[in-house]
């Protein structure tokens, strides 16, 4: 079973009024998805993004967004590089392939040498 991880790309203080309490003090996130698996892992071109208010700590929706919020939020989401999609292998996942090409290699050794007849 992977486990999956929002790992935070880019981070930024705005100063748009939020539309919950008025205030001027909110901050939108993006985040990429990593998954974490025991033989890889794995990073995903998925990006999540959220606006929240620092003040009355709430996430703006994009039902609730005014005109600037969407002005802000295409800036600051042309400005984000995620990391490119791929897959990293573990340790674990070289061992077993080591070990198991050894074994074939060894078994094929055996059977060609004539050691062991079938």
């Amino acid at each position: 079973m992977s486990k999956e991880k929002l790992v935070v790309i880019k981070e930024a203080n705005i100063t748009n009024n939020c539309p919950e309490c008025f205030n001027q003090d909110m901050k939108i996130t993006f985040k990429q998805k990593h998954k974490y698996g025991k033989l890889y892992d794995r990073t995903t071109s998925e990006v999540t993004h959220t606006i929240r208010c620092n003040k009355c700590d709430s996430i703006i929706y994009p039902v609730n967004w005014t005109e600037d919020i969407e002005r802000i939020f295409n800036y600051y989401q042309k400005m984000v590089t995620p990391e490119k999609s791929i897959i990293r292998f573990t340790p674990l996942f070289y061992i077993l392939l080591v070990s198991l090409l050894a074994v074939i290699g060894l078994g094929l050794y055996i059977w060609l040498s004539g050691i062991i007849q079938f």
